[in-house]
């Protein structure tokens, strides 16, 4: 099985839910997120890590095959105590995703691999050096797409950002540049603190898409219909989609011109995305 066959490069919003709280997993699931994160680290007290893992180990089997589909775990970053025993789990588990945060080398991404060699991965970026070997990492093995932390990037920065995060649209944009070199899915924007503003939700949802990132970090369920929204498709949109798996289609995945420009293998990926957020494909 190739790792990076998997729906999630095609998700526009990814909900973070507790390794710690089982009984919001399937809640979760079911409130329309196109992926849901179980999280190990940040939502978890270092005293409760492995609780966390047991609780993702014991609910597992009462997914069905379409919901683990849908399922990355977050692990603990790279060095720390905890790492290993996520990776052991995700392992024993056969998880189609992982999300590393923190990442910051291509080994830490290739050593992830080869331990999990039909998993897929998304790194996280959200330190000066992720940042600085950005192009590294979106090269590594079995990577699907990049994310951005934005929160954890403005600290190890040292940055106090405006509401609209002005300081960090560099950043974004090498992170959406980077993607687009290593032909892999457009990334993952980061989370939106507030849950109860939900016009900030929305235009941080908006920008992202203008940006050209293919989804976005949810915090809460109240956030997931307001980013489906944002990242849905126009009908102009739709219709150039449609042109562009139509003429792959005809050449059999060879080289083709549409509209007088080359078709390679991100610009196809991204009319499947644009026709599966539309439920076309």
């Amino acid at each position: 099985m190739n790792p990076l066959d998997t729906p999630l490069g095609f998700r526009s919003n990814f909900l973070f839910v507790p390794g710690t709280r089982p009984e919001r997993f399937v809640k979760a699931l079911d409130s329309g997120a196109g992926a849901v994160v179980l999280d190990l680290e940040d939502a978890v007290p270092e005293e409760d890590k492995e609780t966390a893992r047991a609780a993702i180990r014991t609910a597992w089997p009462i997914f069905s095959d379409e919901q683990k589909k849908r399922l990355v775990i977050r692990t603990n970053s790279p060095g720390t105590k905890f790492y290993s025993a996520d990776l052991i789990l995700a392992q024993a588990l056969q998880v189609s995703c992982i999300l590393i945060p923190k990442s910051e080398s291509i080994d830490q991404i290739n050593g992830a691999a080869l331990l999990l060699p039909h998993t897929a991965i998304i790194p996280m970026i959200e330190t000066a050096l992720g940042l600085d070997h950005l192009r590294e990492i979106a090269n590594a093995n079995q990577v699907l797409r990049l994310a951005l932390g934005n929160l954890d990037l403005q600290a190890d920065l040292g940055m106090i950002c405006d509401l609209q995060e002005t300081e960090l649209q560099t950043a974004r944009y090498q992170i959406v540049l980077a993607s687009r070199l290593a032909n892999i899915a457009p990334p993952i924007d980061g989370v939106t603190p507030s849950t109860d503003d939900l016009p900030r939700i929305r235009e941080d949802a908006e920008r992202a898409k203008r940006m050209g990132f293919g989804a976005k970090l949810c915090i809460h369920p109240k956030q997931v219909a307001i980013v489906q929204t944002a990242f849905m498709p126009t009908a102009e949109e739709l219709a150039w989609a449609h042109r562009v798996v139509e003429a792959d289609h005809a050449s059999k995945g060879g080289a083709v011109k549409l509209d007088g420009k080359m078709i390679d293998r991100p610009v196809v990926l991204l009319a499947r995305r644009t026709l599966a957020l539309a439920g076309k494909h």
